[in-house]
């Protein structure tokens, strides 16, 4: 029964991120970017607290795939963050 409860939240959660980020114009991906990519951050600090914290192998073999994840997820948005911005940059004239 708690798995049901479980995919049922995980479903809703993606249902809800994909409408909402559907939705948002195109003049504040940036900004977003970097309030995903705090997130992220707090992301990693979690991911590291969880694993240190138990002694089971399955534990530690899942908080370090949660911390490649969300470093990933970090460094690319930085890099997408930096391109965007890099779109709003004047052409030097040579």
């Amino acid at each position: 029964m708690e798995i049901i409860l479980l995919l049922f939240i995980f479903v809703l959660a993606a249902f809800l991120g994909f409408e909402l980020i559907s939705k948002v114009p195109s003049q504040l991906h940036t900004p977003l970017m970097s309030g995903s990519n705090a997130i992220s951050g707090i992301t990693i600090v979690g991911a590291l607290i969880a694993s240190g914290q138990t002694d089971a192998n399955f534990s530690k073999w899942l908080g370090l795939a949660a911390l490649i994840l969300a470093t990933v997820n970090v460094v690319g948005g930085y890099f997408v963050t930096d391109r965007m911005l890099s779109m709003f940059k004047t052409k030097k004239q040579k």
